[in-house]
């Protein structure tokens, strides 16, 4: 057997395991490099982002693939779907490398706080490689393959976090990942043994999925598959009732690394459950149905629990699992619209939710900042403009005005669902609809909350501490110098988003 390679079509997936590579290979010729393996991360990600050009202009329909067997049957195959995709994926990551970029600097060998430099950037590295790969992947193989080298080397990131007051609950949050993923990778190569058992092949073929769904034999196994693949990636994306690792890893790991699997690891997740759902187009109808019942149960649970939170990088796990339903809504109902749908909403709430936590981020490293809601009261007299960027990501992920961008989003992934006429989900996303804009209002409210009593009591001890009338907290304000890199990163995220809304049609 002979493969076709088609290097040219891998390079998104190449470029970023390339430079892990050369991180590992640099480590050993200059061992004192500071910066160095930080900027080979860094052009990495950036080679694999222009190496996705040619994909994103393909016509709607047209793919390029590689390994392609004999046959035309290609294990990997990139459209103009996945190449958006896998830009953002690897957009995302270098948000989050940016983010970062001081403390992985500082790094080094013998620093007791931080794991070498080069293990976290390789890990880094390659688990963005396998993001990557993830939406491409048209056979078994290379979609189990995928899956694990994007989840298992953030496991290590999660668990290499050793400042002394967060260790532990940074271990407990890496096991709480790793132990769910192998149960997750246990569904998958289940459904995979069954998949191969009801159509004889390995390839994600959607022609050989519908000749297995002919023959009630086989289609019972086909079902079973579609079901234990389901579950699996169900894990990756935060669904009810594969969510428990979400709130405890979020809140032990690294802000940086929460950022990544909040963002960049969703889209492995989401390009996943786009191939499998692809695949079972014109078999039964079963799996469909599946997928909208998680979708409903996954944005209910998911918000309702985060009207519950203090804490905001809880607010924000529980809003993954939220937003997670509203990603597999449009997937209730295949067709090309719907996958594009649920594209483009991934694409809005990647850049939303980052920009969330680069502002918690922020605020998190002033003196004396945290991450409860507390530490953001009063944050639009401190830091208008932080606040303002922060207000735009919390309206774009409520789906309300002047955030028009996230208002689409959610209009074009429901319009698939009412197409096919499913509307007791249609119910079930107008009650999430309201629920998500009383999460984020209460967030938004606590940005500008104050009372005029309050806020006079406390311009009068600023002028009897500091012997002036200035508040003490805008004095402290003064005082503290955001790093550039937060600066750059919230009017960037926020640019986008705003740009968006200002031609929202544009992204869908």
């Amino acid at each position: 057997m002979t493969l076709e390679l088609n290097l040219s079509a891998l390079w998104p997936v190449l470029a970023p395991a390339l430079a892990a590579v050369l991180v590992l290979v640099l480590d050993v010729v200059l061992p004192r490099a500071h910066a160095t393996h930080l900027w080979v991360a860094a052009a990495g990600l950036v080679g694999g982002a222009v190496a996705t050009v040619p994909a994103i202009g393909q016509g709607r329909g047209d793919s390029t693939g590689a390994f392609c067997l004999p046959s035309g049957d290609c294990l990997y195959a990139v459209s103009s779907l996945t190449g958006g995709l896998q830009l953002l994926a690897l957009a995302s990551a270098l948000v989050v490398l940016v983010l970062t970029w001081s403390r992985w600097r500082r790094a080094a060998r013998g620093d007791r706080t931080s794991a070498p430099r080069v293990v976290l950037v390789g890990l880094f590295l390659a688990a963005t490689a396998g993001v990557a790969a993830v939406p491409a992947a048209r056979d078994l193989g290379t979609l189990l393959v995928a899956l694990e080298l994007a989840t298992l080397p953030v496991v290590g990131l999660v668990a290499l976090e050793r400042r002394a007051h967060r260790h532990a609950g940074a271990v407990a949050g890496a096991v709480a990942l790793l132990m769910t993923s192998l149960v997750s990778f246990a569904l998958l190569a289940l459904g995979a043994a069954l998949w191969v058992a009801a159509t004889g092949t390995a390839l994600l073929s959607p022609a050989a999925a519908a000749a297995a769904a002919a023959v009630p034999e086989q289609a019972a196994l086909l079902l079973l598959a579609a079901v234990f693949v389901l579950a699996g990636l169900g894990f990756k994306l935060s669904t009810v009732p594969f969510h428990a690792w979400t709130p405890l890893t979020y809140a032990t790991a690294p802000l940086p690394v929460t950022t990544y699997l909040a963002g960049t690891s969703k889209v492995a997740a989401l390009g996943g459950m786009i191939v499998l759902v692809q695949t079972l187009a014109g078999t039964s109808g079963f799996a469909l149905v599946a997928v909208a019942v998680l979708a409903a149960l996954t944005m209910t649970l998911g918000n309702a629990m985060a009207l519950r939170q203090t804490d905001l990088v809880h607010l924000l796990a529980w809003s993954a699992v939220a937003q997670a339903g509203w990603l597999m809504l449009p997937l209730a109902s295949l067709s090309s619209r719907a996958v594009h749908a649920a594209g483009g909403y991934l694409a809005v709430y990647v850049v939303a939710t980052v920009l969330a936590f680069v502002v918690v981020t922020a605020v998190a490293h002033r003196p004396g900042g945290g991450t409860s809601l507390d530490d953001h009261r009063a944050l639009a007299r401190r830091q208008p403009l932080t606040a303002a960027a922060l207000g735009f990501a919390l309206l774009t992920l409520a789906g309300l005005p002047p955030a028009l961008i996230g208002l689409v989003a959610k209009v074009v992934v429901l319009r698939p669902v009412a197409a096919d006429g499913t509307w007791w989900l249609l119910v079930v996303a107008t009650l999430n609809i309201a629920l998500g804009i009383a999460v984020y209002v209460r967030w938004l409210a606590a940005l500008i909350e104050r009372t005029a009593e309050e806020q006079a009591g406390a311009a009068v001890v600023a002028a009897a501490i500091t012997g002036s009338g200035e508040p003490a907290e805008q004095a402290g304000s003064a005082a503290y110098a955001m790093p550039w890199s937060h600066r750059v990163l919230i009017t960037a995220l926020a640019a986008l988003l705003l740009l968006g809304s200002i031609a929202p049609v544009g992204i869908f």
